[in-house]
């Protein structure tokens, strides 16, 4: 007895397209892990009470920008990476010169211009010294006097001219150091991202199959 096999149509053709297929679900299939982890790591953020400010700082990218390919690529990243590492593995801040970290207190404005308050730019705009109060059972202050409580939306103090209703507004607290707990678990979510890559492309070659 003899068997006779033959491959109906055009063999090149049902590879081509066999290949076509593939590249579209490995292609798809990254961009949906890449872009699933992006949105992950941005609610890990917001969630840590971070602000949406640093979550959108995460971004990403996939390669080839356009187009499927066989070997796709994705990269996730974050445009404040310090900051991300800071509190992704925990983080003891100290002062760069060996003395004070200063906190923005309760009376200090929220940004000088373009800049985010120092106690030079304060004692700059305010056109005063800053008073140094030590505390022995907490952080230790800088305090300006002759202040006034600011009313109507902008809130805040300003320099109180004639005295009157004058009160001290804490503008700095002082830290030998900050201790920043870990709040955000990056590994876990690119774990999630990988395991969701294998489950939509196997998903999406099984359709293919069938």
């Amino acid at each position: 007895m003899r068997v006779l096999a033959a491959i109906r149509g055009d063999l090149t053709r049902v590879m081509a397209d066999e290949v076509k297929a593939t590249e579209r679900a490995a292609s798809s299939a990254m961009r949906d892990a890449t872009n699933g982890l992006k949105l992950d790591l941005r609610a890990q953020v917001t969630g840590a009470g971070l602000g949406p400010r640093l979550a959108n700082t995460w971004r990403s990218q996939t390669y080839p920008a356009s187009g499927d390919s066989l070997r796709p690529a994705g990269l996730v990243w974050s445009k404040a990476p310090h900051i991300i590492r800071a509190f992704d593995e925990g983080a003891t801040i100290r002062s760069a010169d060996g003395f004070w970290l200063a906190v923005p207190g309760p009376g200090c404005p929220a940004r000088i211009g373009k800049k985010r308050p120092t106690p030079r730019l304060v004692e700059e705009r305010l056109g005063i010294p800053l008073r140094f109060v030590y505390r022995r059972g907490g952080p230790s202050l800088l305090v300006a006097d002759d202040m006034r409580a600011r009313t109507g939306k902008r809130g805040g103090f300003a320099r109180s001219r004639t005295g009157r209703n004058a009160a001290t507004a804490i503008m700095f607290l002082l830290y030998p150091q900050v201790t920043l707990r870990k709040r955000l678990d990056i590994n876990r979510a690119k774990g999630a991202a990988e395991r969701r890559l294998v489950t939509t492309l196997v998903s999406a070659l099984g359709k293919n199959d069938g």
